[in-house]
């Protein structure tokens, strides 16, 4: 019994960590799919989107830049803290304390980064007019959690799934 709940525990880990980094993947595809359509601004779609000044631009261009270096930082120690996962399960057919802790440490620096995100659009979201801003925020914490959400409430008994209940 205490090896199913502790598989539980990680396989919930382990899809948290795949809705987080799905969830950041999926911001990120958006962003760069925009960046491709302009590649001389990357900014250019939201400029347009939200009917920014030329002024508010360039106070966001600065928050984006200063950004930046931590976003790749972060997604840096995930990519190294994904990779030891992935080597230690290589081979294991079962779950060890090592696994999991390695596993946890995973999804905590993926939670940190969901938070720095939300962090960062909450910055810029400041530099637009109040609805703009608010309609900017609103889609970008859509998208930086939604889909784990998802996930949550296609596991859940709400969905109609007895996941976990056998």
């Amino acid at each position: 019994m205490a090896m199913r709940q502790s598989l539980a525990i990680v396989l919930g880990a382990l899809a948290a960590g795949v809705a987080v980094f799905a969830g950041a993947f999926f911001v990120s595809q958006r962003l760069c799919a925009s960046r491709l359509a302009n590649p001389a601004d990357d900014l250019a779609w939201l400029r347009q989107e939200f009917r920014l000044r030329e002024g508010e631009l360039a106070r966001i261009r600065e928050l984006h830049e200063g950004y930046l270096p931590k976003c790749r930082e972060m997604c840096q120690s995930i990519t190294a803290k994904r990779r030891e996962v992935d080597q230690a399960l290589i081979g294991e057919a079962i779950i060890t304390a090592a696994i999991e802790q390695k596993v946890m440490e995973l999804c905590e620096l993926r939670a940190r980064c969901q938070l720095q995100m939300l962090r960062h659009f909450a910055e810029v979201s400041q530099v637009m007019p109040p609805e703009q801003g608010k309609r900017y925020l609103t889609e970008m914490q859509r998208l930086t959690l939604g889909l784990h959400e998802q996930i949550e409430q296609s596991m859940s008994g709400a969905a109609g799934h007895s996941h976990g209940h056998e």
